[in-house]
């Protein structure tokens, strides 16, 4: 049996006390500004250490790349923390981006959101016959930003293809309108978001037919 718990920061015997660096003493993590600096203004840290940050590679590599601009290449651009594709890759696979359904709710108000969602059927599970009505696809639009799209979140094969393609189509401001605007490439598991027109709140049934 594999259990994958995640990272322990190892912070503790680095000697951050000696320059008054603070930590978060449960977890050993660090606090940082929006701009990765530390309690002490010429100490800066990235990646898995961050408290409250998103433990992943790319994360830390871009945070990186965006700090060194900022310190020595004039640049003021800072490491989006919220707009980050990822994917669980089990079996089938689980893609997001964004903001979850829960933490959406409690920053802009449950009145503020529209939810869009669907389950559909991927093309490739109609042959063998595989059960319908086990992939899913939620978008979650904000009312106050021209429905634009704040959460989405995709469970179905190659979850992390579809994921990364809307990453940028978010990053750029995506709308619940350009999505209806886009047409879709059928049949495809990224089609289910350009037709999307059942909301959570409607309560509507949203099992599928066909691929």
């Amino acid at each position: 049996v594999l259990i994958a718990i995640g990272r322990d920061a190892c912070t503790r015997n680095i000697g951050l006390e000696t320059i008054g660096v603070k930590i978060n003493e449960k977890n050993g993590k660090v606090p940082v500004n929006d701009e990765e600096q530390t309690n002490v203004p010429y100490v800066y840290a990235i990646g898995d250490i961050l408290d409250g940050k998103l433990e992943l590679t790319p994360v830390a590599i871009q945070a990186g790349k965006l700090l060194a601009r900022r310190l020595y290449g004039g640049s003021s651009t800072k490491c989006d923390y919220i707009n980050v594709p990822t994917t669980v890759f089990t079996p089938l696979e689980y893609g997001s981006c964004g903001l979850a359904e829960e933490t959406a709710i409690e920053e802009y108000g449950k009145q503020n959101l529209e939810v869009y969602h669907s389950l559909f059927w991927p093309l490739e599970w109609t042959v063998p016959s595989r059960d319908n009505n086990t992939c899913y696809a939620k978008i979650i639009c904000s009312k106050r930003d021209n429905n634009r799209v704040i959460g989405f979140h995709v469970l179905g094969p190659n979850a992390g293809e579809v994921t990364q393609g809307f990453a940028a189509a978010i990053k750029c401001g995506l709308t619940k309108e350009l999505l209806d605007e886009t047409i879709g490439i059928h049949p495809t598991c990224g089609e289910v978001f350009t037709t999307m027109d059942i909301t959570k709140s409607s309560g509507q049934d949203i099992t599928q037919r066909g691929c």
